[in-house]
């Protein structure tokens, strides 16, 4: 009966003794995986020589970096998207308070693109094709474009993208013909 005691203890002691050795050179692994993610510049020059607790201090040091930087990014995005909402207002209240100006154009002028807004109302009879064969004429190529109505106007947003970049899309060439085919000049408001 001893003898049979003795063998199991002797196991369990084996098996307790691979399970640490086990878990020690998975836990090994799993410290080289964390350094070998952070950034080299975070390193000190002589990162072999470091501990094991010295690598854990230096990615807790970088997680912390992070977690601030996170933060401070967090604090500049809510700032810009404050700014976007208060510019969005103003223009929302510009745009539907406009009654009497209607149509209103305005061309933007994205470099590489245009971006042409169209807001008319229910009775302007025009077709969005013709706005679009004015762009492909000045050498645009349609990327988007869409309309929407609502309440007693309409909404056209036309996104072309410069077909020959040496050439370009000149938005004020473009801006005339769309105003000759829309409306007369003084209903007009041209922003670049």
């Amino acid at each position: 009966m001893k003898n049979t005691n003795t063998t199991t203890s002797g196991s369990s002691k084996l098996d307790r003794k691979t399970i640490e050795r086990n878990r020690r050179i998975h836990m090994k692994a799993l410290c080289f995986k964390l350094v070998s993610i952070i950034p080299s510049k975070y390193l000190k020059p002589t990162k072999d020589m470091l501990s094991q607790q010295d690598q854990l201090d230096l990615a807790a040091t970088y997680i912390k970096h992070l977690r601030e930087r996170i933060e401070k990014l967090k604090g500049e995005k809510e700032q810009a998207m404050n700014t976007m909402r208060s510019n969005s207002n103003q223009n929302n209240d510009r745009i539907f308070n406009i009654g009497s100006q209607l149509p209103l154009l305005e061309i933007r002028d994205l470099g590489s693109g245009i971006e042409v807004m169209l807001i008319s109302g229910l009775n302007k009879n025009f077709m969005l094709y013709e706005i679009i064969s004015v762009l492909e004429e000045e050498g645009a190529e349609v990327v988007t474009a869409n309309f929407s109505t609502v309440a007693d106007k309409i909404f056209y947003t036309v996104h072309a993208q410069v077909k020959i970049s040496r050439v370009g899309v000149e938005p004020t060439r473009v801006y005339q013909r769309l105003q000759e085919l829309i409306a007369p000049p003084e209903m007009w408001e041209y922003i670049s």
